[in-house]
């Protein structure tokens, strides 16, 4: 089975989300993978797992300046997903760091901490393409 989903965590201490998305993934036997690479402190693993995934959806997960989705955007026309991360100012920051992305440079946005809804929208963009997933969401949606 091809890799659906590339989740990505600036740092281990973002482990706790990224598990939580994967969770919900795997409830719906949809393939992903966990790695950590830090935007600002690895940026060539960064562009070397986007270059090299075979991933159809990014999951990225950043707190602070929350850059990582933004950066793997900018790699790749995959679809990416950022999930801002409550570090500090309760997740404003990244929040908008997440949604303030420039033209071309497209990054679909969650709420603040909310890796399971991440989760939920690449299962959705996946399931344009696999009519199999879209029967499994179906039941879930109600």
């Amino acid at each position: 089975m091809a890799l659906g989903v590339l989740i990505l965590i600036g740092s281990e201490s973002d482990m706790e989300h990224a598990k939580k998305c994967a969770a919900k993934l795997d409830e719906f036997s949809v393939e992903n993978k966990i790695e950590v690479a830090s935007a600002h402190r690895n940026p060539q693993k960064v562009e070397e797992l986007v270059a090299n995934s075979d991933a159809k959806v990014f999951v990225c997960m950043a707190g602070l300046s929350a850059a990582l989705p933004g950066v793997v955007a900018s790699k790749t026309i995959k679809p990416v997903i950022g999930v801002p991360l409550n570090v500090k100012l309760d997740g404003l920051d990244a929040l908008l760091s997440v949604m303030q992305m420039p033209s071309g440079v497209p990054v679909g946005s969650v709420g603040i901490d909310n890796s399971k809804n991440a989760a939920y929208l690449a299962m959705r963009i996946l399931a344009l393409s696999d009519s199999e997933l879209a029967g499994r969401l179906k039941p879930a949606m109600k």
